[in-house]
């Protein structure tokens, strides 16, 4: 009895004391991270940050700080860590592994928010998208497209593929090809597009309009057209100038010509 009386007083003295220091450190130490990160996530709201990123981040340092905090008392104690180090190491490689897509689309928002390659309400073309640019995140892109329907592209792929933006010059040319039978008049054909052209409200003066022919086709003559705009008004000219040529060829007998094969029966 004596003995186990002396060797339960030599580990208190020693490891008992150890481990009521660890839990004391335990516990204040818990207590710090969790009043540091409801001091963090404040600081975030206070600047509008995103909540959702915010909280998420938030719990990731949090849990990360206390892990480290457990794994040093248990070292203070005395306990082998090298085995328990491996596991936390091999964990970190599963979540690094598993979150590779989205840590590249985190880096595709840093860089798209640095760069600047679009912004806001411009009109762009990306990863087999059109549409006009809502909103720009820290991991995605939300484009509208003209048929309202919300797409929303990872950072990732976006920062690294081919973007074009259509709003980010203040003209934009307008081109067209027309075709004509060979048996039409080619410069009939070509004053009646460039009065047309000339003619549009919308069409800048400078550059000049072009109106020239492009090539000989196998059943047509081609007309090339091309007259600059200012951005917003692109599609009202497209369209406005595609319908004038089709009235004015209709009126002055001008033949669009349409493919169409003849057949020859040879009768034995």
């Amino acid at each position: 009895m004596r003995e186990f009386l002396d060797t339960l007083t030599a580990w208190a003295t020693t490891t008992g004391i150890k481990i009521v220091i660890a839990l004391v450190v335990l516990f204040i130490s818990f207590k710090l991270i969790n009043w540091i990160c409801k001091k963090i996530l404040k600081a975030c709201e206070k600047k509008h940050a995103d909540k959702t990123i915010a909280q998420t981040l938030t719990y990731a340092l949090k849990l990360l700080m206390k892990i480290v905090v457990v794994i040093c008392l248990i070292g203070y104690l005395g306990i082998d860590t090298s085995a328990l180090t491996a596991l936390v190491a091999s964990l970190g490689v599963c979540v690094g592994l598993a979150v590779n897509g989205t840590l590249s689309n985190l880096a595709g928002g840093v860089l798209i928010l640095t760069t600047r390659p679009f912004k806001i309400d411009d009109f762009i073309e990306a990863q087999g998208i059109s549409g006009t640019v809502a909103d720009i995140r820290i991991t995605h892109t939300k484009v509208v497209t003209p048929d309202n329907k919300v797409v929303h592209i990872p950072n990732g792929a976006l920062s690294s593929g081919n973007v074009i933006n259509y709003s980010e010059k203040e003209t934009r040319r307008v081109e067209h090809e027309f075709s004509i039978a060979y048996d039409s008049d080619a410069e009939k054909a070509k004053k009646i597009i460039s009065d047309i052209i000339t003619a549009h409200e919308l069409v800048l003066k400078d550059p000049e309009p072009f109106v020239r022919i492009c090539e000989h086709g196998s059943s047509a003559i081609k007309i090339k057209a091309r007259a600059w705009v200012n951005s917003a008004d692109f599609w009202t000219v497209h369209f406005d100038i595609l319908e004038s040529v089709k009235n004015e060829f209709d009126k002055n007998g001008i033949n669009i010509p349409y493919q169409q094969v003849d057949v020859h029966i040879k009768n034995n």
